[in-house]
């Protein structure tokens, strides 16, 4: 993730989510965020936080990091789960070093 220069609250997000820490992920998103994943639009703290639980931190999501540009980033995502690495590309709206709206699919 170095050789990449992520908006802080992107950082954030790769960072927490690499961690594995429940909480510091859910910390990066402002309030009234929209998650929009597997078909699913999640808002709200109980879905937003169900989603990083079942979505990223049971199945320990690795991400790393290739591309940023324009909102979105591209990464290879692994986890205790056959058959990663998958591409997926994160496309982030942010304000304020938080992010507000987050939409994954395959890259």
């Amino acid at each position: 993730m170095s050789d990449i220069n992520l908006p802080e609250a992107v950082g954030s997000f790769v960072a927490a989510a690499n961690a594995h820490d429940a909480e510091a992920l859910f910390g990066v998103f402002a309030d009234g965020a929209v998650v929009r994943d597997d078909g699913s639009t999640l808002t709200g703290e109980a879905e937003i936080r169900g989603w990083i639980q079942s979505h990223m931190i049971g199945p320990r999501v690795v991400l790393s990091p290739t591309p940023f540009e324009d909102g979105r980033l591209v990464a290879s995502s692994n986890a205790d789960l056959p058959g990663g690495p998958w591409p997926f590309a994160f496309d982030f709206v942010t304000k304020d070093n938080r992010v507000s709206a987050l939409t994954i699919t395959q890259a």
